[in-house]
């Protein structure tokens, strides 16, 4: 592993930690990322040269601390340096500040940060991507992209959920029982959308955005310590488990896409399988569904069929319907499609999704499943034209050659016969 890649790793995985912390000293969104940032400054010069710090996440606290009151002192030449304890909730003991941060109950104060950044004054869809920009640190474009708005209207939410809490005096301590129970949707919510970054990325980028499937599995087992007879949060844990299952077989060598039936089976991850199966039974034991919960069904039915002719279309369809009636998405009728594509054929399909363009026109996925169900039935010209659209919107490499595989099918099609257009 190159210097850069280890150091990358290492500021990505201590960021939660550290933006915590230095939240804790600052009590100001603004100035715990500019320090930290001055942190990772400081890591690329020192790092390379010395090697990684026994705890890094502690390195960047410590340091990124100290840039920031050396600012605060620059900018107050003329005023003395406020009390340690108006800043400040913790000794200044820097020894004993690490010793604390060597303690896993550390690592899991990330959980912690996750229920500060979801609070109750913000609506809901700026909870969450001011949490994903802070404890995360995923860009803006990225975000914008798991909300499927533009990059501009996702950084003014984010910049007015910073103004709101700045100006609500909010604490950032751990949030009582009662208030985490509040905020437990929110942070539910956000866990997804991290494990959704991950686990979208494609080609290479995947195992560099495999961690991120990793930590949102992890903070969903701390979330499910804390709310161990929640059957949502149940049901998110195993949605989450037996998706990253199949993480080994959904790229080829090639880094190429492998479509689930294509996929093969024995590289299934059956530990997390069986975590997953085991929880979603419990959730349901319960009998009070929720939109995770039949998620994680879905995938269980999947996980379940040992080939892909043995999955269980009809109820996955059942379950799609459900779901779009508990949440109504554009993106879940167009899930639904390919169920009844494989139960009723091609051409109910196309008619289901064929309301659905308005509202998914920038969708990759909606183009890329227009063009399969427009090939199957033998509409190339058709099909040609949903596919070059996939590829316009496609968000990575090993996307767009999928679909340049599709088309390189239909021009070989084409070559050995005239187009076949059949009423939509």
């Amino acid at each position: 592993m190159t210097d850069l890649a280890w150091i990358e790793a290492a500021l990505t995985a201590a960021r939660p930690q550290a933006i915590g912390a230095l939240l804790r000293y600052f009590r100001d969104l603004d100035t715990a990322e500019e320090a930290y940032q001055n942190a990772c400054l400081r890591a690329l010069k020192a790092w390379p040269q010395h090697g990684p710090p026994r705890d890094p996440a502690a390195w960047l606290i410590l340091v990124g601390r100290n840039v920031a009151i050396d600012d605060i002192r620059r900018r107050n030449k003329q005023a003395p340096l406020p009390p340690d304890e108006a800043i400040s909730d913790l000794d200044d003991a820097e020894a004993e500040l690490a010793e604390r941060l060597d303690g896993s109950h550390y690592r899991d104060d990330i959980l912690r940060l996750l229920f500060v950044c979801c609070h109750p004054e913000l609506p809901a869809t700026q909870q969450i991507a001011l949490a994903l920009r802070i404890v995360c640190g995923l860009t803006v474009q990225q975000i914008a992209r798991a909300f499927l708005v533009s990059g501009a209207a996702m950084e003014q939410r984010i910049t007015r959920a910073k103004a709101r809490i700045s100006g609500s005096g909010a604490r950032f301590e751990t949030p009582s029982a009662p208030e985490r129970a509040e905020r437990l949707a929110a942070v539910a919510a956000m866990i997804y959308l991290i494990f959704n970054e991950g686990y979208s990325a494609s080609g290479d980028r995947a195992e560099d955005r495999a961690p991120l499937c990793e930590e949102a599995i992890r903070l969903a087992r701390l979330l499910l310590r804390l709310f161990p007879a929640e059957p949502e949060i149940m049901g998110l844990t195993a949605l989450m488990l037996l998706q990253h299952a199949r993480a080994a077989a959904r790229f080829d060598a090639n880094g190429a896409i492998v479509l689930l039936d294509d996929q093969d089976r024995a590289r299934w991850n059956q530990s997390l399988i069986a975590e997953g199966l085991a929880l979603i039974d419990k959730a349901m034991r319960h009998r009070r569904p929720g939109a995770y919960q039949i998620q994680a069904a879905i995938a269980a039915l999947h996980a379940r069929a040992a080939t892909p002719e043995a999955t269980d279309w009809a109820q996955i369809e059942l379950l799609y319907g459900s779901l779009e009636i508990l949440q109504p998405s554009p993106v879940i009728t167009l899930n639904r499609a390919v169920a009844v594509a494989k139960l009723r054929g091609a051409e109910a399909a196309l008619q289901m999704i064929a309301p659905l363009e308005p509202r998914l026109a920038n969708y990759f996925h909606f183009f890329g499943v227009r063009g399969a169900l427009l090939m199957q039935r033998g509409r190339r010209d058709d099909a040609r034209i949903a596919f070059d659209r996939a590829i316009a919107l496609a968000h990575s490499s090993a996307e767009a050659a999928h679909i340049r595989m599709h088309l390189d099918r239909l021009i070989g099609d084409s070559a050995a016969a005239p187009d076949r257009q059949t009423s939509p």
